[in-house]
């Protein structure tokens, strides 16, 4: 399946997303999220893939949305009824959040690298990705703030749980730039990197590390540290103790012991597909 907006390559059980605009700074259009939702839906599928890397061409990681597409976007809204042009532009906003969000729910770790700026809609994505890399130069930057807008895809939501909530607060009111060493201070990325060239080499390190788990633990990791994000902790215990007590694998654990005494890589089996019973395909 061929993208307009980034390209998608699939190695060793890798899934590698490069967004591939740098001309126009990798501003994100309608296509772009029309696309991230359609890969996301199709990566949940693939069984082979065990982990997604997410980085992108050019000067800029991206530029953020691409006002012109918006303002299009408004300009199609602004005829008829005030309440009724608002109630439909609410249903936009909805879409493009799970365009973002699609990316939170894909069921393998999805670890992003940046480089120079990752501005407005950039930083959606990386707060809803599970490891955060970039490079030296790199900076983020809630940009809706500057443009007059309110941050609407998950930013606002997302960042204070990455990050202390008043430094996340002054990001978000100033539009100030957040550079590479203070985002590794604040944990917002997990290294910082001199170059493209050895964070996407050291990234795909991590993700090949990742991929030699087992699906069925990785997966459970990545729900249950969403659920306990999301809730207290007595309720994120007592979900792991469902979870496991549903799902813990006496194979996957026998495979493991019997790679280690071999000496050998444990082969674990690929979790099965949604079976897609109301989806559509």
């Amino acid at each position: 399946m061929s993208h307009s907006t980034f390209s998608l390559t699939i190695e060793d059980q890798i899934a590698h997303l490069v967004l591939c605009r740098p001309e126009k700074l990798n501003s994100l259009t309608l296509a772009f999220f029309q696309e991230l939702y359609s890969v996301c839906h199709e990566l949940g599928r693939q069984r082979e893939v065990r982990a997604l890397v997410i980085s992108s061409t050019g000067k800029h990681f991206t530029a953020g949305l691409d006002l012109m597409a918006l303002g299009t976007l408004a300009a199609d809204l602004s005829d008829g009824e005030r309440s009724r042009a608002a109630y439909t532009l609410r249903s936009c906003v909805r879409e493009l959040q799970e365009s973002i969000s699609a990316v939170e729910a894909l069921r393998i770790p999805v670890l992003i690298a940046t480089h120079g700026g990752c501005i407005g809609g950039g930083v959606d994505l990386a707060t809803a990705c599970d490891l955060r890399y970039c490079t030296q130069d790199a900076f983020f930057c809630v940009q809706e703030t500057n443009v007059g807008l309110v941050a609407d895809l998950g930013t606002l939501q997302r960042l204070p749980k990455l990050i202390p909530d008043g430094i996340a607060r002054e990001l978000c009111l100033t539009g100030r730039r957040l550079p590479a060493d203070r985002a590794l201070d604040l944990g917002l990325v997990s290294a910082v990197f001199p170059d493209q060239e050895t964070m996407l080499r050291e990234v795909k390190q991590t993700a090949k590390e990742i991929a030699s788990k087992s699906p069925l633990v990785v997966a459970g990791i990545k729900d249950v540290l969403n659920f306990g994000r999301d809730h207290g902790v007595q309720q994120g215990l007592d979900y792991v103790a469902v979870w496991q007590a549903g799902m813990l694998s006496a194979q996957d654990i026998m495979e493991q012991a019997a790679a280690k005494g071999s000496g050998r890589a444990p082969a674990y089996q690929d979790l099965p597909p949604p079976k897609d019973l109301v989806r559509l395909k």
